[in-house]
């Protein structure tokens, strides 16, 4: 049976985890929710660090089950855990550190060669160092190459940009999103960042004092108004799409999907038909009743209002439904009056080029 399946029950004085998790076996799923949660607790159950009560499958293949008395121990399991902390061996160099991941399985069952990994994470010319010579992001690459070395049929990553800082979860973010488009394995993506998790995960579990809220395709838990993603600052929506051209002089990229189409300021060179998913933020939306001329933004948009919703003083949120993709825009309360906006309503989308993330 494919797919990743979780029932854990697991309960201490002063919190209980308790969740039945029903997730796909690829791609990256991002458990998210606020601190104390029950996202590490739910991580560390899975891989059997902690010893919780109920069931785990990894595409089936069983490493728990209570109900026939069926358990495997953490070293049995084969899963790769990547933590907040590198947790490099200090004496080792960057090679032999991840050949100890290589220890973990024999040749007949890797799946993931030592080249592989250092080409995946771009550790090429890293191999001879010793970790205190590297910076934190080095040290994270380093860490998560060592865990892919084990070619494990589940990567755990527990919130893996938490100890860095801005710049070098800058220059780490790229590898991971290559890791999402090139390998094979299911990975569960522990964090708090929703620009990390619109960024990296197809699926998303969101999680409230040790329950599951919702799960499912990122893309529909982000745009519906009835869940914490779609509110504060950091609202938004995701659309995927395909390159239909690549303006090198202007930089400018547009993306095709679903009858419609986005412009938007890029400066990596991609190629036509490359698939593309874009961040748009709620803030960035602003709404026309008729389609502006002689305008500096980009996109303008045919969109029909499908929700509108309070959204803190002075503030609505509306729901936008845009050639079958939702959009977002946080508008304030005068202007939705002013247009007289009501559900249902064909508007103008107006989205700058240079507002959106790829």
């Amino acid at each position: 049976m494919s797919g990743i399946h979780a029932r854990l029950r697991l309960a201490r004085p002063d919190f209980a985890l308790d969740v039945n998790l029903q997730l796909p076996g690829q791609g990256v799923t991002a458990l998210f929710g606020p601190s104390g949660c029950g996202k590490t607790s739910c991580l560390r159950a899975i891989a059997g660090l902690d010893r919780a009560q109920g069931q785990v499958q990894v595409n089936g293949e069983t490493w728990q089950d209570d109900a026939s008395g069926h358990w495997l121990p953490t070293h049995r399991r084969a899963l790769g855990y990547v933590f907040q902390e590198a947790s490099l061996f200090t004496h080792l160099d960057v090679r032999r550190n991840m050949e100890y991941g290589l220890r973990r399985q024999p040749p007949v069952r890797q799946r993931v060669s030592l080249d592989q990994a250092v080409e995946l994470l771009g550790l090429g010319a890293l191999l001879t160092r010793l970790p205190h010579t590297l910076s934190g992001g080095e040290r994270q690459r380093v860490a998560i190459a060592r865990a892919l070395a084990a070619s494990p049929r589940l990567l755990l990553m527990d919130e893996p940009l938490a100890a860095l800082d801005a710049a070098r979860k800058a220059e780490v973010m790229p590898y991971l999103e290559r890791l999402q488009r090139s390998l094979d394995i299911p990975v569960l993506y522990v964090s708090h960042s929703p620009d990390e998790v619109a960024r990296l995960a197809s699926h998303l579990v969101l999680l409230q004092a040790g329950r599951v809220t919702a799960q499912g395709p990122t893309a529909e838990l982000m745009a519906r108004l009835d869940l914490p993603l779609a509110h504060g600052d950091a609202a938004a929506t995701l659309v995927q799409g395909r390159v239909l051209a690549h303006d090198a002089q202007d930089h400018l990229l547009t993306v095709g999907f679903k009858g419609a189409r986005i412009h938007l300021v890029s400066s990596r060179p991609r190629t036509e038909g490359e698939s593309v998913r874009l961040r748009v933020l709620a803030r960035d939306v602003s709404l026309a009743r008729t389609r502006a001329r002689d305008s500096s933004i980009l996109n303008l948009l045919p969109v029909r209002i499908t929700q509108l919703a309070d959204e803190g003083p002075g503030q609505v949120l509306v729901a936008l439904d845009m050639a079958g993709t939702t959009l977002l825009a946080r508008i304030t309360r005068r202007s939705c009056r002013t247009l007289a906006l009501a559900v249902g309503d064909v508007v103008y989308a107006q989205v700058k080029g240079v507002a959106l993330v790829d």
